[in-house]
This record gives structure tokens, C-alpha cells and sequence, in this order.
């Protein structure tokens, strides 16, 4: 399975592994999965640390490649795919990890349940 990994999912991952669910750690931990992060995960989390609205310490790409996922680049496919999405969330970060998963064929991982309304597969809601 290729699971794309929301933004607050990285981040737990990183910081606070218990508020990982099981199911979703199970998922991840298991070798048989590539594990991705994209590249608006990075960008949203850069935001929020230049406005004060999240503390993360190091380099965003570093942490990436040191918990041993992959970086998924956002294409114009991607973008154009987002920018077309139903507005059943208006976050612009989930949308183009919506297209993403979408388009790329990746399991979702996240807690965002809003997100079940689109049609990409989800883990990490019970």
C-alpha cells in the first residue's frame, strides 16, 4: 500500500507518536508500505512556523528523510485536480493531498474526518 500521510499525522509521527491510532502506526511501521509526505505537507508546516502557529524544530525535509518517508513533489496535475475538487473542505493543504492521493493512488492517513466525503481511500478513522 502507499500511504500519503497528512500533515498532523507527520508531525505526531515525529513528536507525539502516541496520538497515532494503532491501526495507522501498524500501517506505517509495516515494511511492505511506502510511506510518503508531500511537498505542501512541508510547505503548510513552514507556514505555520514563520506565523507562530506551530513549533517545529529543524529542517522539515531532514525530518523527512530521517524517519525514512519519501517526498511526494505536487505537479500541476496535482494542483489542477484540487482547484477542481468539491468544496467539502476549504483547507487548500488537505485539498491537494486529496488530488494527490487521488491521482497518485494512495491511502489517505489522517483524523480528519471531513475528508472521508471525497473518493480516496482513508486509514486512521475508526
Amino acid at each position: 500500500m502507499k500511504l500519503l500521510l497528512d500533515t498532523h499525522i507527520f508531525v505526531w509521527w515525529d513528536r507525539q507518536l502516541r496520538r497515532v491510532p494503532a491501526d495507522l502506526r501498524a500501517a506505517i511501521e509495516d515494511s511492505a508500505n511506502q510511506v510518503f509526505v508531500s511537498a505542501a505537507s512541508v510547505w503548510e508546516i513552514g507556514i505555520k512556523r514563520a506565523t507562530g502557529k506551530m513549533q517545529f524544530a529543524g529542517q522539515i525535509v531532514e525530518v523527512v528523510e530521517r524517519l525514512a518517508f519519501e517526498l511526494l513533489p505536487v505537479t500541476g496535475v496535482h494542483a489542477e485536480h484540487a482547484g477542481a475538487l468539491p468544496r467539502h473542505h476549504n483547507d487548500p493543504f488537505d485539498r491537494m493531498l486529496i488530488a494527490q492521493a487521488y491521482l497518485e493512488r494512495m491511502t489517505l492517513a489522517t483524523r480528519d474526518r471531513v475528508l472521508r466525503r471525497y473518493d480516496v481511500p482513508i486509514i486512521g478513522i475508526s
